[in-house]
């Protein structure tokens, strides 16, 4: 296994693979450095003398400018390297993108639904309008799980602490998350339970639904029943009944819609698992399938690279408005728009906003940005769409469910164990973590370093694996039982 890596001709620092001693020699593309200090694993050295101010260059694109000057084989991290970004910006449309090219049709195992979406799992959710009653659904989930079996695969209830109290916009997400939930293709039916007195009603959820499969759906309102238990659990049992004789039937890979997100992510994150998760990316949108990339805020510092491969001038120009949006939202609050990377991050390796934004982007592959959405709205464009949310794991894979993502791809340099309303596929940057936290990992991507295997064959490894949860084949998380529900929190609290 190579010690370094050089990611583009261009770059004046390489990543070090392994954790390097102190006056250890290197070659790098025809490069010999002697490191000056100790170089943990996942972090940079400097390839040249780098002057103070001058500029960091990884990904073939700069990711900050030096604090002071940094001597040929010195650490370059967060001690000596800061960031160059600023406030909102102008921005130009240059067009670029390769074509994309067809593939081969293949299907997976799924529940067609009446709207023409696909379900890769067909679940008994219940769905709280308002915190006042997630006990109830815990309750219920719990007692509901005799249920499962036949057409029933899981029996789910999705608390969470909103519904009341909210005003404007900040209300009208969660409304718009609860009914695209209850009308998600993975679910084979839902109870919408409400209390009574809240803002967001039952009636006022069902009023945003839309057209619904109203065989699929049942609503309880507590305070006009005398035991909500009981009642409850009769319409449970009503829906099981509709659901139990389904049964998966051949889909063509057109119909997925996959959510692209990454968490923890470490120095190897992209140069391993999240370019295979592009390459998979790609291979779903030849296949006519759905990929949606989020988490605005780790797009700040490669925003241009989306701009430029979007394939009209309206994308563009939605595109600017998406980053700019958010910048906004920061100093709309008074925060700090580069307040990132965190202390996990930064541990790994990642030693700027743009160093790990060139690092997330790569979840894109090559493909045209076809569509740009917005917190909560529903997936409506085959191919690459960019979605707004915040860069928090639990919020933004919960907006990629919202918005018809049936399986989310999480990649990781340093684990976690949740999982949100969806499959939740955990893809690990590097080999250690794979081994262990095997509990919580699916998919190693770190055998690109270590088995010698190359990004097509990892993506082809990926594809099919994909292929396989959303036939049915459970994810470490969902074998455990993981599940939660978080909505984007933006505005007072009454």
């Amino acid at each position: 296994m190579a010690e370094l890596l050089r990611i583009t001709p261009r770059d004046n620092v390489a990543v070090a693979l392994q954790a390097i001693e102190q006056g250890t020699a290197l070659t790098v593309d025809g490069v010999t450095v002697t490191a000056a200090e100790a170089i943990p694993a996942g972090h940079k050295i400097a390839l040249e003398d780098i002057p103070a101010d001058g500029k960091v260059v990884k990904y073939g694109f700069p990711i900050g400018c030096a604090k002071t000057a940094i001597a040929k084989g010195g650490h370059v991290h967060v001690q000596n390297l800061r960031t160059l970004l600023s406030g909102e910006l102008e921005y130009e449309y240059h067009p670029t993108f390769p074509k994309v090219e067809t593939k081969e049709p293949a299907t997976f195992m799924g529940y067609p639904r009446r709207d023409g979406r696909v379900g890769v799992r067909n679940e008994l959710w219940i769905l709280p309008t308002v915190g006042c009653v997630n006990d109830i659904a815990k309750a219920l989930e719990k007692e509901a799980q005799s249920l499962v079996g036949g057409g029933v695969e899981h029996v789910y209830a999705f608390p969470h602490p909103y519904g009341c109290s909210q005003m404007g916009d900040d209300q009208e997400n969660t409304r718009t998350v609860l009914a695209n939930l209850a009308t998600h293709p993975n679910v084979g039916g839902v109870l919408v339970l409400g209390l009574g007195c809240e803002n967001s009603s039952a009636a006022i959820i069902e009023e945003h639904m839309g057209d619904y499969d109203k065989s699929r759906v049942r609503f309880l309102i507590c305070q006009n029943v005398e035991d909500e238990f009981e009642e409850a659990m009769k319409l449970l049992h009503e829906l099981a009944d509709n659901m139990r004789d389904e049964k998966r039937v051949p889909c063509p890979a057109s119909k997925l819609v996959i959510g692209l997100k990454c968490g923890g992510s470490d120095g190897f994150s992209g140069i391993t698992a999240n370019p295979v998760i592009g390459g998979f990316s790609d291979l779903l949108v030849a296949q006519g399938g759905t990929t949606i990339l989020t988490e605005v805020p780790e797009m700040f510092g490669a925003e241009t690279i989306l701009m430029d491969r979007c394939e009209t001038e309206e994308m563009f120009q939605k595109t600017v408005a998406l980053i700019n949006n958010f910048k906004r939202y920061f100093e709309e609050h008074h925060q700090t728009i580069y307040e990132n990377p965190s202390p996990g991050n930064k541990a790994g390796g990642i030693s700027t906003l743009e160093d790990k934004a060139l690092g997330c982007t790569q979840k894109s592959g090559f493909a045209p940005v076809k569509d740009v959405l917005s917190y909560g709205e529903k997936v409506k464009t085959p191919g690459l769409n960019l979605l707004s949310a915040p860069g928090n794991d639990l919020v933004a894979a919960t907006a990629l469910a919202s918005s018809g993502a049936q399986i989310v791809l999480f990649s990781t340099g340093r684990g976690t164990p949740f999982a949100c309303p969806v499959p939740t596929v955990k893809i690990a940057s590097n080999t250690p973590l794979a081994t262990k936290k095997s509990g919580w990992i699916d998919f190693n991507a770190g055998q690109l370093l270590t088995d010698g295997k190359t990004l097509p064959e990892l993506s082809q490894m990926l594809m099919d694996f994909v292929l396989e949860a959303a036939s049915g084949k459970p994810v470490c998380s969902e074998a455990r039982g993981f599940h939660d529900l978080a909505i984007f929190k933006t505005g007072v609290t009454l």
